[in-house]
């Protein structure tokens, strides 16, 4: 009998060491397998229309292992892009982000919609909202299907809201900028020094 209620009282000793060990494992697993990035993004106070649906996107290291990490984050709208843009411009500046008025914002060209970016701490934001894409993409190789008739246009609307998050010093707008856009020359075209106030170099006597 004691031999039994030893065995017994080991066994539920055992079973709720593991039970008390996975738990706290199950969440540490799951802290470290979400960027918490976005569950900042989560926060953000903008209303159940601007957010129906989101599909997130990471590439790199968290901890900036040859890459940094680079957080992607893409929101449909039922609004369009003007009214989005407002709600998610107010709802980043609550939480702490200030405007950043910087060159290559956008990195591209012109742009449609609005495109801002913000920092925070150590995090860069890039945010751009715009009209959505109607037009579907090819199917098995075939031409684009021509935009659908005034009646059914109805179909597509609100907007669409790209969200791109990246570390400062990752992101080579933090750093001194060239006097000409990199991706028009190839270079970085950095102004070559001029006015040497040591002037021409005397030649050593022969």
């Amino acid at each position: 009998m004691r031999e039994r209620r030893r065995l017994r009282m080991g066994i539920l000793a055992l079973v709720s060491l593991v039970l008390l060990g996975a738990v706290p494992l199950y969440f540490g697993l799951r802290t470290l397998s979400r960027d918490p990035v976005f569950d900042t993004l989560d926060q953000l106070d903008v209303p159940s229309w601007a957010a129906t649906k989101t599909v997130d996107n990471v590439s790199g290291s968290r901890w900036c292992l040859q890459d940094c990490r680079l957080r992607e984050r893409t929101v449909e709208s039922e609004k369009a892009w003007k009214e989005t843009a407002q709600v998610y411009e107010q709802a980043l500046a609550g939480d702490g982000w200030r405007r950043w008025k910087v060159d290559r914002c956008p990195e591209q060209g012109d742009v449609k919609g609005s495109y801002t970016c913000w920092r925070r701490d150590e995090l860069t934001l890039d945010l751009w909202v715009r009209d959505p894409t109607c037009v579907p993409p090819p199917v098995d190789g075939q031409s684009a299907p021509s935009p659908a008739p005034t009646p059914a246009a109805g179909k597509c609307t609100g907007s669409l809201v790209s969200v791109k998050v990246r570390n400062a010093i990752d992101d080579e707008r933090t750093g001194p900028q060239p006097s000409t856009d990199p991706s028009l020359t190839g270079e970085d075209p950095y102004p070559s020094l001029t006015d040497d106030p040591l002037g021409e170099l005397t030649p050593s006597p022969s």
